[in-house]
């Protein structure tokens, strides 16, 4: 083992669940420590996980999931598949092709040149799938995961960066023209679109990469009224205005069948 890939040994961790095959740890080392042995910014910790679907009959039963931390941000993939290996041999790839358009991306404007756009983090990249929850009873289902952290003022294109870089599906930010509470996420295969709490298309800044702007207000709920409207429209996720905050927050499903919530830091 080369110098570099001992010191990404001693920091990778990984962890399988249940409903995994055997070996899958092994094998997920001998297949994401080579990834992050290519010069890419230095790595200060990896955390693989693996996990199975209990129902058999789920088609993508394996879901497989990658956190790099480096000196200056943390990239995430996450991927889905039929069988352990499969899984881990995509979430590899996607890691690989992740991390290569960060590089690209971070040169490029340390060197005063444009960034990565929209098109350009998923040109060529693997066909994203999405994850199958678990057929949980609506009413058995209940939010086991808040998050609330502090929101940044980002540009359109700064919340795309960050979107891709985590492999999200949506984002919720702060956006720095209007200074409104926003949700950036994929409307499509190829394109993004920005909801806010109170729309200001005239002072959004767009940026370079392509994105509608919802012209619809967020409704506004309490958490009760989200978990409703999540599902009646069968959409992964809905970004409300808190009755009771005032402010932007997103409920979403969880590949578990429950819900996640994720709030502004009132702090």
């Amino acid at each position: 083992m080369r110098t570099n890939e001992s010191a990404i040994d001693s920091v990778i961790r990984i962890s399988v669940g249940h409903h995994v095959s055997a070996g899958a740890s092994d094998y997920a080392r001998a297949k994401i420590i080579p990834v992050l042995d290519h010069g890419f910014d230095p790595i200060l910790g990896v955390r693989v996980r693996v996990t199975g679907h209990p129902d058999p009959s789920v088609a993508l039963s394996i879901v497989a999931q990658a956190n790099v931390s480096t000196v200056d941000r943390t990239v995430r993939v996450q991927v889905a598949a039929a069988t352990t290996r499969e899984a881990i041999d995509l979430l590899a790839a996607r890691l690989k092709t992740r991390l290569e358009r960060v590089a690209r991306h971070r040169d490029a404007v340390r060197n005063g040149r444009r960034g990565l756009r929209g098109h350009d983090w998923r040109h060529g990249d693997i066909p994203r799938v999405w994850l199958s929850g678990f057929p949980r009873e609506s009413d058995q289902r209940e939010i086991i995961r808040r998050k609330s952290y502090a929101l940044i003022g980002e540009t359109c294109d700064e919340a795309v960066f960050d979107m891709e870089t985590m492999d999200y599906e949506f984002h919720l930010f702060t956006e720095s023209g209007s200074r409104a509470d926003s949700v950036m996420y994929r409307a499509d295969d190829t394109g993004y679109r920005l909801a806010q709490v109170v729309p200001h298309l005239d002072t959004v800044v767009r940026g370079a990469t392509a994105c509608t702007i919802s012209r619809m207000p967020a409704p506004i709920l309490d958490v009760g009224n989200a978990i409703e409207r999540l599902e009646l429209t069968g959409y992964p996720f809905v970004f409300f205005r808190d009755r009771t905050t005032n402010r932007g927050s997103v409920l979403y499903h969880r590949y578990d069948g429950n819900y996640g919530l994720i709030t502004p830091s009132t702090q």
